[in-house]
């Protein structure tokens, strides 16, 4: 398998952008069915580049989310992205299970503070990291594995002091060692231009500043994802997504069409690649990467 870091820098010598998905652990077994012998197999046909997995609230999907990454690297030799947070992690178990993520094969570290258990507040383990910068430097410090951090075009929801003080954290993020960036899903271009010139004119980042896309499968699910993540929903969007209700095959279709044209203004203003977030499901972002000729 493959450091990501190095399958960016491929791509942008050859001009192509770096196509990227993200799963999420099932809560069932016949989810994970779902996922692991259909709809990843279909996504496998537009031949992305790399994958990532999530890890649960709380660490909770810990051995699933290696479970997944493992099935994908060895069943379709597709480079796989491991999230990791600090969440109920002493620096010692997170030393334990770096050594068992490389012993799968597995070279790439998304590095995560992560979210608490539901209903909690986020708390620094003792012994362990209490910022994912912490968690970067350590994961640097071990060798051999590429690291990327998560950013936040709006802002992280927890951050009170404002997006460019979240923007500031990213920085020292990246300087303790980060490879590249993966953003948040978001609607409005313009945020995600506002929070890449910034780090890229005023902060001198360098690594590459990948855009999170999303497209939107039901107008109620999006409304209670975009709550729960921070993301806001732009005027003429939420307009849109009002006048399709509960019909959620036409908002599928609009989700297409919207992420398409979003996904291409994107691209054209430089934009490295894209990160989707698949929600487990196929067709959508299937028919959004042929519609861009990216499958």
């Amino acid at each position: 398998m493959q450091l990501i870091r190095d399958i960016y820098t491929a791509k942008r010598a050859a001009g192509r952008p770096v196509i990227s998905l993200e799963f999420f652990p099932p809560k069932t077994d016949e989810g994970d069915r779902t996922l692991l012998e259909k709809n990843i197999p279909a996504l496998m046909q537009t031949k992305p580049d790399f994958c990532s997995v999530t890890y649960g609230a709380g660490g909770s999907t810990r051995e699933k989310t290696l479970m997944i990454v493992d099935r994908i690297q060895r069943e379709h030799q597709l480079t796989a992205l491991a999230h990791l947070t600090c969440v109920n992690h002493t620096r010692e178990q997170v030393g334990e299970l770096l050594q068992k993520i490389k012993a799968m094969g597995c070279q790439n570290i998304l590095a995560l503070r992560g979210d608490p258990p539901a209903g909690g507040e986020f708390q620094p383990t003792p012994g362990g990291f209490e910022y994912s910068s912490q968690l970067v430097q350590f994961i640097r410090e071990q060798g051999g594995l590429g690291i990327g951090v998560a950013g936040f075009p709006e802002g992280h929801i927890a951050c009170r002091l404002g997006k460019h003080v979240d923007w500031q954290h990213l920085k020292q993020k990246i300087d303790a060692g980060a490879d590249f960036v993966l953003t948040q899903l978001f609607f409005d271009n313009a945020d995600f231009f506002e929070f890449r010139d910034y780090l890229t004119a005023k902060l001198r980042v360098k690594v590459p500043i990948v855009p999170g896309v999303i497209a939107i499968v039901s107008a109620t699910a999006i409304k209670k994802f975009t709550q729960i993540c921070g993301a806001k929903i732009p005027p003429a969007l939420g307009a849109k997504l009002d006048a399709l209700g509960t019909d959620d095959a036409a908002a599928a279709e609009f989700g297409i069409e919207y992420a398409t044209r979003q996904c291409a203004d994107l691209l054209r203003a430089g934009a490295p690649g894209l990160h989707f977030y698949t929600l487990n499901k196929a067709a959508s972002t299937v028919r959004v990467l042929k519609n861009l000729n990216l499958a």
